[in-house]
């Protein structure tokens, strides 16, 4: 169910409030638009969340089900992702089918996906520039299996890649 829930959410690393506005994404349109780049998710049965779709297909993020419970921190392998012919498709084990996608640019920072054929199943993504996040650094000196009291120092960095 996690990793369901983390397909859709990431897609789930996908019709506007102005259909007009709308257009289409091409499998290289949406590749441009969206790999790399954080997007924070809400899709239509309350599932919301953010993240990243990598260029190797891979998609990591947090995701909160149904828009109640905790925040998980999901991710999905290199090729869950991926192009066939002019299709955004996903490849997600445990699934029995592989799910392509209809994506909708509805802005110069937004787009709607929906798993084709089910057009009521969609997300709206919106992205976001840089965020802080909490990276986990543990000292040389001192290797997590020769003292594991010792808690984790954390160190902020600043993620510029990919914000455009």
């Amino acid at each position: 169910m996690l990793r369901i829930g983390a397909l859709l959410g990431g897609l789930a690393v996908l019709t506007a409030s102005h259909p007009a506005l709308a257009q289409t994404m091409s499998a290289s349109d949406a590749r441009t638009f969206v790999v790399g780049k954080l997007f924070t998710f809400n899709c239509f049965e309350g599932t919301k969340g953010a993240g990243r779709i990598y260029s190797d297909g891979s998609v990591a993020g947090t995701i909160q089900f149904r828009g109640a419970g905790p925040v998980r921190w999901a991710q999905l392998p290199a090729g869950t992702i991926n192009v066939k012919g002019e299709a955004v498709c996903a490849t997600v084990k445990g699934l029995p089918l592989q799910p392509c996608f209809n994506l909708q640019k509805t802005s110069h920072k937004s787009f709607r996906g929906s798993v084709s054929g089910l057009g009521f199943a969609s997300c709206e993504f919106n992205r976001r520039g840089p965020v802080e996040i909490a990276t986990a650094s543990v000292p040389d000196s001192q290797p997590v299996a020769q003292s594991p009291s010792q808690p984790l120092s954390l160190r902020s960095t600043l993620s510029t890649s990919g914000t455009r």
